[in-house]
């Protein structure tokens, strides 16, 4: 018997490493039989072009959010009393010298505020100047992070007494183009931290519902149950409607994060219950509970990894739901509050119809929702997709 069993043993061994050193090629050259769970995600995740958009669409979206102070052109809250719904401008990059040659410099046309003296109709007429511009120079002073004092940006006017447009202005002359990117990071920072609290509760309710069971079970689903049977929207109103006019900002914004992900959790808590009842059945599970492997280990060692892909995918597609949830919230007046400058604040600006006459490029923040929940959506179908790479 010892015998047969060292014959049989470089045999077996042998021929595993030929089956995998022989296992099916991509037409790349990378095999498929040796690759991790990790890259086999990746290379099917890769295929998904709308995916791969989204991915890259999010990313300049969290870049531009990180750097909004060096990126935005003026201070958000600077404001120009002459130039009240102001019309975007165009940037022209090439300019003609005075010896009749061309030169690459970027400039706007410089423009004047007159009146019709029969309708009173107010129009931007171009004055024939031109407004030159500089990359990289010094403007308005910022602390980035609220840690790094600077004062240069992107684009900047060479004379900084003089100001362009290229989102157009709202009723005070503020930058539009500049509240725009501020207002991203508040949006964007508010989707990853509800996101966040929707993790940790639905990950540990869920979890514990379907390692545990029993009345444990019983208590969080009809917990869950009674979450999902309230009226979303109407909740959130009453809840945002509660807070004190009084607080700070910074404490209404934490408030806000925390009512945007009252709800979203319990989807995620009823899935990963589901997979926990199933799990737990499992040999490797069974095998781990019998070593006397601490609860702990079990869970966190042997199951959540393999939601993990599963997680991913959850988590990109609840990060625009909490994104038009603060949007909705602060375009009715009960998110956040001006001085906050976000997506929802700048769009409740919008509301009335003179907004809508004499500044259509006021709704420019509702553009970057459109853009940020599609890329998001394409993102989380792409996730989602590739969490099977077996399919």
């Amino acid at each position: 018997m010892t015998e047969h069993l060292h014959d049989d043993t470089p045999a077996d061994t042998d021929g595993d490493e030929s089956m995998l050193a022989d296992g099916p090629p991509l037409a790349d050259g990378r095999n498929t039989a040796v690759a991790s769970q990790w890259q086999l995600m990746w290379w099917k995740f890769r295929r998904h072009r709308l995916a791969m958009a989204g991915l890259t669409v999010v990313v300049i979206l969290y870049l531009i959010a990180a750097f909004a102070e060096f990126l935005a052109p003026f201070d958000p809250n600077s404001y120009d009393r002459k130039g009240g719904f102001h019309p975007p401008q165009a940037v022209h990059l090439i300019d003609r010298t005075e010896e009749g040659g061309l030169t690459i410099r970027p400039w706007v046309w410089e423009t004047e505020l007159t009146r019709d003296p029969r309708t009173l109709v107010s129009t931007y007429q171009a004055t024939g100047e031109k407004t030159y511009l500089r990359w990289f120079g010094e403007g308005d002073s910022y602390e980035l992070w609220g840690l790094i004092p600077g004062n240069r940006h992107l684009l900047t006017p060479v004379d900084p007494d003089k100001r362009f447009y290229l989102l157009g202005a709202d009723r005070l002359g503020r930058d539009m183009l500049s509240r725009t990117i501020h207002g991203a990071r508040l949006s964007l920072l508010i989707g990853l931290i509800g996101v966040a609290f929707s993790l940790v509760l639905g990950i540990t309710l869920g979890g514990l519902a379907g390692y545990l069971g029993g009345w444990v079970d019983t208590v969080i689903s009809r917990s869950v149950e009674l979450v999902l049977s309230l009226p979303t929207i109407p909740i959130w109103l009453a809840l945002a409607a509660a807070l004190p006019a009084t607080w700070s900002t910074e404490t209404r914004y934490f408030f806000i994060t925390l009512i945007v992900s009252l709800v979203g959790w319990t989807e995620l808590a009823r899935v990963v219950r589901g997979r926990f009842m199933s799990l737990k059945n499992d040999d490797f599970v069974v095998a781990a509970v019998l070593d006397n492997a601490p609860q702990r280990r079990v869970i966190f060692r042997h199951m959540l990894p393999s939601l993990t892909s599963h997680i991913i995918a959850s988590v990109t597609l609840a990060v625009p739901l909490m994104i038009l949830a603060e949007t909705s919230l602060s375009f009715l007046g009960l998110g956040l509050m001006p001085p906050a400058i976000s997506w929802g604040v700048l769009l409740k600006e919008a509301q009335d119809v003179r907004s809508i006459v004499l500044g259509p490029w006021l709704f420019a923040p509702g553009v970057a929702v459109v853009i940020t929940v599609l890329a998001f959506n394409f993102l989380g179908d792409g996730l989602r997709d590739a969490a099977d790479p077996y399919n």
